[in-house]
């Protein structure tokens, strides 16, 4: 969308969304655009809801984020489709096109990867990795994972079988999979400590009864910021590792929606003070 004349509406959707920070990214993005009647809200939908109140949107509506639970929604929902976001499986951006449709894509792998980069880990070839989960924010970051150039990656489920849907991925991106159970074991343990970097995509809590298996780990991209530290950042930290947290994963995901929502560069500066963040 690069027509900026007059009011234009954005917004998260998700539920919930009170806790989302994306209002403070993309409107300090909008005010240092100088696009001051633009909005972004926080509107509370459910998956199924999505549909019926995305098509009520009128064409001042040019761009929404999509959290949980609605990704896989708003990937079936939308007229077009990214390669990575049909890959992938799910979709937290939707931007309206200039016929008026809605085009999906999943910048939530750009997340992962500026927090890669954060930890000095942009490049992972001939390294190993491992992914806590195997939920909807697990597949973007073994996308990410591959795309830095790791080839081999354990992951961490408490169920085998709900690691089918990241089997089915690590095959078509050429990426071998290793399952590990969701307990301290000495094989965690080994990897946590060999990897290169861990990714957790599971909430706080559910992390918590792996952290010392974790700790030895030499980076830790966390999806959490909220509450923060977590449990398993503050293991890895103690540990002698770095952290970067979720609001360096929303920092760098919002950086890509904005550009697609308003045709410009993402004024990085204001984004990252917004949420205390450094603009890397």
């Amino acid at each position: 969308m690069t027509d900026h004349d007059g009011p234009r509406h954005a917004a998260v959707l998700g539920h919930p969304v009170d806790h989302s920070r994306s209002p403070d990214l993309h409107l300090a993005a909008y005010r240092a655009l100088g696009l001051d009647a633009w909005t972004y809200a926080r509107i509370d939908c459910t998956a199924q809801a999505l549909p019926g109140l995305v098509a009520g949107f009128d064409e001042s509506w040019i761009g929404l984020s999509v959290t949980m639970p609605a990704k896989v929604a708003a990937l079936e929902f939308a007229d077009t489709v990214t390669d990575r976001a049909r890959r992938v499986g799910s979709a937290n951006t939707l931007v309206r096109t200039s016929g008026g449709a809605w085009h999906a894509d999943c910048t939530d792998i750009d997340g992962v990867t500026g927090a890669l980069a954060t930890l000095g880990a942009a490049d992972l070839r001939g390294s190993t990795a491992v992914l806590l989960g195997a939920g909807g924010t697990a597949r973007p970051a073994l996308a990410a994972l591959h795309a830095a150039g790791t080839r081999e990656v354990a992951v961490v489920v408490r169920d085998p079988a709900r690691a089918a849907d990241l089997a089915r991925l690590g095959d078509d991106l050429g990426v071998a999979l290793t399952v590990l159970p969701f307990s301290d074991t000495p094989d965690l343990r080994r990897w946590a400590a060999t990897a290169a970097v861990v990714v957790s995509t599971v909430p706080a809590p559910a992390a918590e009864v792996i952290a010392d298996a974790i700790a030895g780990a030499p980076r830790l991209v966390d999806a959490i910021y909220d509450p923060w530290p977590t449990p398993l950042a503050a293991a890895v930290t103690e540990g002698g590792g770095v952290v970067a947290g979720g609001l360096v994963m929303l920092l760098h995901q919002a950086y890509t929606q904005v550009e697609a929502f308003t045709g410009r560069p993402a004024p990085r500066a204001a984004m990252a003070a917004a949420v205390g963040a450094h603009a890397d």
